[in-house]
């Protein structure tokens, strides 16, 4: 098993590019390979274990897939295969995505129960509902969940769970309707910008979606789809990543591909906590050139805080003056790293859905565990600015979601080496 040995005392300076967006190249490649009938190619691909992960849950649903630097071929399956293997399906959350294409196209789908991070239950409730409106007949057998409809009829459907709009849901239920027949209005669907990436993606496919960025979808089913190409949008999460690691380490970071709108909480957070944004068309330059202070924060779905972007924040914020909170109203129990960072020094206490945060003056390195994708993120940056050397583990973890990403953070100025369990260069 793989680690980072992050050095602490560096300060970033530099120029780092953002990624393509992992959350938007997944469904957009399932919807790809499964609900059109001619190549796509997409551009801009992160090359991470997510991606490849699902690659081969759609070789095993008939697809091919070619992947060369950032551009992902896709040519669309052949139509027999119409099950996701639990040994494929149980690696990525993500790979849900496959059951409402495959009902629109096949008419019928056999899908494991999704894996991924350990941040609690994320159940998929939503998505059942949303088939079953469209007419599809669902059941839940066995750690399966088994779909089919000899045709999906568009309806007016209200997708809004307990923590507000689902992402996946509303990618999935999105994707299905495109193929129904008749017109399907979504009330309550996520405003994430992958999910508007996605809509653009099936409307250049042949898709007729309308209110693209908005909480009402109405999309117009037509009868096939066709391949095309397309780039995809940059990582807003990454880019808040590299926001909050400038800022850690009082660095003098641009952030190269990202705009204001793809992180309007994120942004307005950092500010308030005294760190500098000075945005131009292509990024945003990142400095601290006062005491970082406490700030609350809530995360909810956008447009507000993300909660890919809460554990990075409270790294952040455990070297800010004075107390701050943070409450988390998406996973409620996606609070794991607190306790390794106060592995680090900090004064983290938990409460519930939330997280009070006495800043202190430094961190000091320490043998760290990533508990989930963004966990491990939090912890490389705190490594940064702690004093000494802190040992980050599982890091499987992080290359789910940022590619090379000590590479990235070493041509800026950090000092992180990966090794082996035996403690070789990689």
């Amino acid at each position: 098993m793989e680690k980072l040995i992050v050095k602490g005392g560096t300060r970033l300076e530099g120029t780092v590019p953002v990624s393509g967006c992992k959350n938007a190249v997944l469904p957009i490649a399932v919807a790809a390979a499964i609900l059109s009938d001619s190549v796509s190619v997409l551009h801009n691909v992160p090359n991470l274990t997510d991606v490849a992960t699902l690659r081969a849950v759609l070789e095993e649903l008939g697809a091919t897939t070619k992947l060369k630097d950032t551009m992902l071929y896709i040519e669309p399956v052949n139509h027999i295969a119409y099950e996701a293997p639990y040994d494929l399906v149980r690696k990525m959350r993500a790979s849900i995505y496959v059951l409402g294409p495959l009902v629109a196209k096949l008419g019928r789908a056999k899908v494991s129960f999704p894996g991924g991070c350990a941040i609690g239950p994320r159940p998929i409730d939503l998505h059942i509902q949303g088939l079953e409106s469209l007419g599809a007949q669902v059941q839940v057998e066995k750690g399966y969940i088994f779909a089919q409809a000899e045709r999906l009829v568009g309806t007016e459907m209200y997708l809004m769970g307990q923590h507000g709009p689902s992402v996946g849901a509303t990618a999935n239920v999105m994707m299905a309707a495109t193929l129904a027949e008749g017109t399907t209005v979504i009330r309550g669907a996520a405003r994430e910008p992958h999910i508007s990436d996605l809509a653009q993606f099936l409307n250049a496919m042949g898709a007729n979606i309308e209110g693209i960025g908005t909480s009402v979808l109405t999309i117009h089913g037509v009868k096939q789809l066709r391949g095309t190409e397309h780039n995809v949008i940059s990582d807003d999460i990454e880019a808040g990543t590299f926001m909050v690691a400038a800022a850690i380490t009082n660095g003098d970071v641009y952030v190269e591909g990202i705009t204001p709108q793809q992180l309007p909480a994120v942004s307005e957070k950092l500010v308030e906590a005294g760190v500098e944004l000075d945005w131009d068309d292509k990024g945003v330059r990142v400095t601290t050139p006062r005491q970082l202070k406490a700030v609350d924060v809530n995360t909810v779905p956008f447009p507000g805080f993300p909660t890919d972007m809460q554990a990075q924040m409270m790294g952040l914020l455990c070297l800010a003056s004075g107390t701050s909170v943070i409450t988390e109203n998406v996973h409620t129990d996606r609070f794991i790293h607190a306790a390794e960072l106060n592995r680090m020094g900090a004064d983290l206490m938990l409460d519930g859905r939330k997280v009070v945060i006495n800043g202190v003056s430094h961190l000091s390195g320490a043998p760290v565990m990533a508990s989930d994708l963004r966990a491990g993120a939090v912890l490389v940056a705190a490594g940064m600015a702690a004093a000494g050397e802190t040992v980050v583990s599982r890091v499987y973890h992080i290359d789910r979601g940022y590619e090379a990403i000590e590479k990235k953070l070493n041509s800026i100025g950090a000092d992180i080496i990966r090794v082996n369990d035996d403690g070789e260069d990689l």
